[in-house]
């Protein structure tokens, strides 16, 4: 293998220690190598900076082992080179793992320039990132929480979800806050609690509203309904931040915005998630396509190409990307009439990530390029497929062929 970097370092990385190995030395003859054990404080990693600096080291590598690697880059990230290899691409032959020989291996494979690196978004980006997904998290704890409220209902034989559509509404919120306090509702009082627009009748509410409610009904609802008030108060306060933080991104966001089934929301995801810089991922779409996991695997031997799902990738922007393409149901524009093109032909779940990565593919090219999206319209394809039959009829007429009215229709 051809020597690439004179000076490199691989960084075994764990709870506990870090093993490093620098290889260094003309780049035509065998390197020298260096390895020390340093400890994953602050202090330990201080010291293996100042080691790194003082051998004179330009390309750092490490494994993307769990959330260990994460200080680690923190404390070199302003002095080095740093690249975070996939633990699944830089295995090492089996038989030869201890911790200073991984080390050693990761040095040999940088020195060659045989590591492609992981996307490490910058420091604003992962901040973003972090609230983005914390945020995903609470409001899936919230719905739990609902849920769970809804179960007492049932049991306490309350069927306040058969008049209302949405129980945690104005009108709804109202009537549990009566209900855990004790109160006894009567058609009276629903007249300051139900909104005019309710079109279930006060009779209605009434009937429903009394069941065999007991004490442990009221104290589990009580406990449901705090834990439920507490996260909506997280999540508001979670979406300032998100906001603070999208502020360098404001116009990337709009153009975003402009994209079928994408709101603010799912904008922020976006940002948080693949960056702003498409250069990292070399200008391809199908690079980041592959990285979000929403392209097709290859399965293929002897020339014959078998089934194979989708690749792993980013959970988060994958998820998201799904729920924009489902938010354009009902919709006439290119993303709904591409999902059913797709559906009609292999299925619902397929027609739906085809539909996940146009929508990522179209982000990608909003992001490159600084342009917002323009709708082609639902019959965007037909138009295509008769451009293509008339440059087609143009081409035969330039090679001296008679195209008769009939067979252009037929055409």
């Amino acid at each position: 293998m051809e020597a690439m970097i004179e000076r490199c370092a691989g960084l075994d990385v764990h709870q506990e220690t870090v093993v490093a190995c620098v290889l260094f030395g003309p780049l035509d003859k065998k390197p020298k190598k260096s390895i020390e054990t340093f400890r994953t404080t602050t202090k330990g990693l201080l010291e293996l900076n100042d080691w790194l600096t003082s051998m004179q080291v330009t390309d750092v590598v490490m494994e993307s082992t769990g959330v260990y690697w994460k200080p680690v880059w923190n404390v070199l990230e302003s002095n080095f080179q740093l690249v975070l290899a996939n633990a699944k691409h830089v295995k090492n032959v089996p038989g030869r793992k201890t911790d200073f020989k991984d080390a050693e291996w990761l040095a040999q494979l940088l020195r060659c320039g045989l590591i492609e690196g992981s996307f490490v978004p910058p420091e604003d980006i992962r901040d973003l990132r972090d609230l983005t997904r914390y945020r995903k998290k609470l409001v899936h704890n919230r719905t739990a929480e609902q849920n769970r409220i809804h179960k007492i209902l049932q049991d306490a034989n309350i069927k306040l979800t058969s008049v209302l559509s949405n129980i945690f509404g104005q009108s709804g919120r109202q009537i549990l806050e009566a209900i855990i306090n004790g109160e006894k509702i009567e058609e009276k009082d629903l007249q300051k609690m139900v909104h005019w627009r309710v079109k279930a009748s006060l009779s209605e509410i009434a009937e429903t509203v009394n069941g065999r409610i007991r004490r442990h009904h009221r104290d589990m609802l009580r406990y449901h309904w705090e834990h439920m008030i507490y996260i909506e108060q997280v999540i508001e306060e979670l979406e300032e931040q998100i906001d603070q933080c999208l502020t360098p991104y404001r116009k990337e966001v709009e153009l975003l915005d402009t994209i079928p089934g994408v709101n603010k929301d799912a904008a922020a995801v976006f940002v948080a998630e693949l960056g702003v810089d498409m250069s990292v991922f070399k200008n391809s779409s199908k690079r980041m396509a592959s990285w979000v996991g929403v392209s097709p695997g290859n399965n293929e031997s002897a020339g014959k190409k078998n089934s194979s799902k989708t690749t792993k990738g980013n959970k988060a922007l994958k998820t998201m990307a799904v729920e924009c393409v489902l938010g354009t149901s009902g919709q006439n524009n290119r993303i709904n009439a591409h999902r059913k093109r797709i559906t009609k032909r292999q299925g619902k779940k397929k027609g739906t990530i085809a539909s996940a990565h146009l929508i990522l593919t179209i982000a990608f090219n909003i992001l490159k390029t600084g342009e917002p999206y323009q709708e082609l319209g639902a019959n965007y394809m037909k138009k295509e497929q008769k451009n293509k039959e008339l440059k087609m009829i143009e081409y035969l007429k330039r090679k001296g062929y008679n195209i008769s009215p009939s067979d252009q229709k037929t055409a």
